[in-house]
C-alpha cells in the first residue's frame, strides 16, 4: 500500500512540474541572451587588420569612378579644345612611339615626349615632373568644370539623357516643326487613309480590249 502512494506521489509530483515549466513567465521576469555574433575574417588577417584592408579598399574604389564612361588610364581634353589649340598651333597630332622606354634610358627621349595616351599620363603633361606644362584654354576649363558630362552621355543622340529603361522619367512631347500648331485642337482626328484619297482624283481605268 505504501509503495503505490510513492508511485501515484511521483506521478502527481512530475506532471506538476511539467505543467509549471510549460507556462509562461511572469512579464517581470530577467532573461538573458547567450547569442555570439560571428563576422567573417579572412585567413591571415586579425579583425583589425581586415577592417583596415576593407577601408583602403573603399577608398580606392571611390577614386575609380567605376561608373564614369570614357577611357581609362589617361586623362584626356575634349576635341573642341584640342581643335582650337591646333589652329593656334599649340599642339599637334601625337603619334605612338616604338620602343619608348628602352629610348628614355638611353636619354634619345624625354618622358614628356611620349604621348599622354602610351604612358598613361595627362594631357597637359602635368603627369611628368619638371615637364613643360601645355596651356589651359577656356574650353578646357569648361570642360574640366562638368562639360565632360554632356560628352559623355550615353544617349543615342550623343548629348543628353539617355533611353527611360524604368518608365520613370517625365513624359514630353516632341517639338513641332516651324509654323505647325504646338497643341492639337480638342477635337482633333487624326486622318484616315480614304479620307486622303478622296482629295485626289482617280486615273482613268484602262479597258484591256481598247488598243487605241
Amino acid at each position: 500500500m505504501k509503495a503505490t502512494s510513492i508511485i501515484v506521489s511521483a506521478l502527481v509530483l512530475g506532471s506538476a512540474q511539467g505543467f509549471m515549466s510549460g507556462c509562461p513567465r511572469p512579464s517581470n521576469s530577467v532573461t538573458t541572451s547567450n547569442t555570439v555574433v560571428y563576422a567573417y575574417v579572412p585567413s591571415g588577417f586579425t579583425p583589425e587588420q581586415y577592417k583596415k584592408f576593407k577601408e583602403a579598399e573603399a577608398k580606392k574604389k571611390a577614386k575609380a569612378n567605376l561608373g564614369g564612361v570614357g577611357p581609362r588610364g589617361f586623362k584626356s581634353r575634349s576635341f573642341q579644345s584640342f581643335q582650337e589649340a591646333l589652329e593656334r598651333g599649340e599642339t599637334s597630332h601625337l603619334m605612338p612611339v616604338f620602343n619608348a622606354k628602352e629610348k628614355v634610358k638611353r636619354g634619345e627621349l624625354k618622358v614628356e615626349d611620349i604621348p599622354y595616351m602610351q604612358r598613361g599620363g595627362s594631357w597637359d603633361n602635368s603627369d611628368v615632373k619638371g615637364a613643360k606644362r601645355q596651356k589651359w584654354l577656356q574650353s578646357d576649363k569648361d570642360y574640366a568644370a562638368g562639360g565632360y558630362k554632356k560628352e559623355q552621355s550615353i544617349s543615342i543622340l550623343g548629348t543628353g539623357e539617355g533611353l527611360d529603361w524604368t518608365g520613370t522619367r517625365a513624359r514630353s512631347r516632341p517639338e513641332s516643326a516651324p509654323g505647325a500648331p504646338s497643341v492639337f485642337g480638342k477635337n482633333y482626328k487624326a486622318p484616315n487613309v480614304k479620307d486622303l484619297k478622296k482629295g485626289t482624283p482617280e486615273k482613268p481605268k484602262k479597258n484591256p480590249f481598247k488598243f487605241f
